[in-house]
């Protein structure tokens, strides 16, 4: 078994929240730094930013796991795993076909770009993608889920964009695999003040929108490799 460092919560410059200077190449070039042997990357609502980032770790021997925080239409953020970029092509036909047609501002929200290994614009989303989509948090994860994914609630503790500031509540029977918890909290006291989730598989993360913020928070796994078996293996306890 190996100790691997793991910062499951990125985003990119297609995020209209993440700074301009989160290209692909910069995050794995940090992330790399700051010794990590695992990542994921997780815009709002897309993942058309994931694959270039998803070849650049594999050249630098950083294993990227493929992912999306989506904003369900109940403005609940949640982190969406894949086990592979076949898998988060589907996922990403569901969001499109999901997905508010309000045009983002970018005066308000910065442009929404995807580039390529060496930051060369690609691709634009002319759609907004802090809007929430057309579906609620219940049937996000049952669709992550039939694409063999990892389904976790994002950071509850937030007094905005959680199941707690939204919902009041974790829904009977919301098939999650993991919670998250931002790296506002010590995980030790957040456990304390909910002693209601004893038991519960969490997880901390940076939620990194600029690089100087990649692994500020990260967790660290015991795992044999560094590989969506082993890592899926982590939320079966």
């Amino acid at each position: 078994m190996s100790c691997l460092n793991a910062d499951l919560h990125i985003h990119t410059c297609l995020s209209p929240c993440g700074d301009e200077d989160m290209s692909p190449r910069n995050i794995i070039r940090t992330a790399k730094e700051r010794n990590m042997q695992i990542i994921a990357i997780t815009d709002h609502n897309s993942t058309r930013n994931v694959k270039v980032c998803v070849e650049l770790g594999i050249q630098n021997g950083i294993y990227v796991i493929p992912g999306c925080e989506v904003n369900t239409c109940e403005e609940v953020h949640c982190l969406c795993y894949f086990p592979d970029l076949q898998a988060m092509g589907e996922f990403q036909l569901y969001l499109d076909n999901r997905m508010t047609d309000v045009k983002n501002d970018p005066d308000k929200f910065g442009y929404q770009v995807a580039v390529d290994e060496n930051d060369v614009i690609v691709y634009e989303e002319k759609r907004s993608l802090f809007i929430g989509i057309r579906d609620g948090v219940d049937n996000l994860a049952d669709e992550v889920h039939k694409l063999g994914g990892v389904f976790v609630p994002a950071h509850i503790d937030r007094p905005v964009n959680s199941l707690f500031s939204q919902l009041g509540f974790i829904p009977p029977g919301l098939k999650y695999d993991a919670l998250e918890v931002s790296k506002h909290y010590f995980l030790d006291d957040f456990k304390k003040m909910h002693p209601e989730l004893a038991g519960e598989y969490f997880i901390q993360n940076s939620d990194a929108h600029y690089t100087d913020d990649i692994a500020k928070a990260y967790n660290r796994f015991e795992m044999e490799d560094a590989n969506w078996g082993c890592f899926r293996l982590l939320f079966n306890k």
